[in-house]
């Protein structure tokens, strides 16, 4: 095996065993020393590849905010291989992907409870407007070029939406009914999305 591949498989490993370890235990509760040993290489390789624990929790938040925002774009490319109505297409499909992805343990844990405090406020939101601002930004001003929503400035809305469905993920994540939550949060963000939409 070739360095870079090694390296790569090395980074990968623990990339996993840390998702698993913090979903599991939390960052407080989780050592280096578990998360080399569950990734199968030393604690130097750890240092070398992310710098430190926090370095790695940063790393795995955003590869788990780029797998988020990749089944997002995915359902929204297959809703719009379907005929229909481009709301539904965009803000529908959008949604149930979202909210589909906060029924995840790692997502919950990781990205919804543990990052605020890991990360601090203002890394934590960088990083989840770096991953899912400009996908919002980019259906919203889809929506107003085809007369679905008013025209207005984008940015300021893109950010409210933004701060809407990342409350509505840390709602789900501390519920204890998390299948009726998911269902209530989806009803009433669909509501809240709905009435941007132009009506007539």
């Amino acid at each position: 095996m070739k360095k870079a591949e090694q390296s790569e498989a090395t980074r990968t490993a623990l990339l996993q065993a840390a998702r698993e370890l913090f979903t599991e235990h939390g960052y407080a509760g989780t050592g280096t020393e578990d998360i080399a040993q569950r990734a199968g290489v030393t604690r130097g390789a750890l240092y070398y590849q992310f710098g430190d624990k926090s370095g790695l929790f940063q790393a795995v938040f955003e590869d788990l905010n780029l797998h988020i925002a990749t089944q997002v774009v995915s359902a929204i490319q297959s809703s719009r291989e379907e005929r229909g109505d481009l709301w539904d297409q965009i803000v529908r499909a959008g949604t149930e992907a979202y909210l589909d992805a906060c029924l995840d343990p790692a997502v919950q844990r990781i990205t919804s409870i543990e990052a605020p405090a890991v990360l601090g406020w203002e890394k934590y939101r960088n990083l989840d407007e770096k991953y899912g601002l400009s996908l919002i930004r980019g259906a919203l001003q889809e929506l107003m070029d085809v007369g679905l929503i008013a025209p207005q400035p984008v940015e300021p809305l893109a950010h409210l939406v933004l701060s809407a469905v990342v409350e509505a993920a840390m709602y789900i994540a501390r519920a204890d009914d998390m299948a009726t939550t998911r269902k209530e949060m989806r009803a009433s963000l669909e509501h809240l999305l709905d009435g941007l939409r132009v009506k007539g």
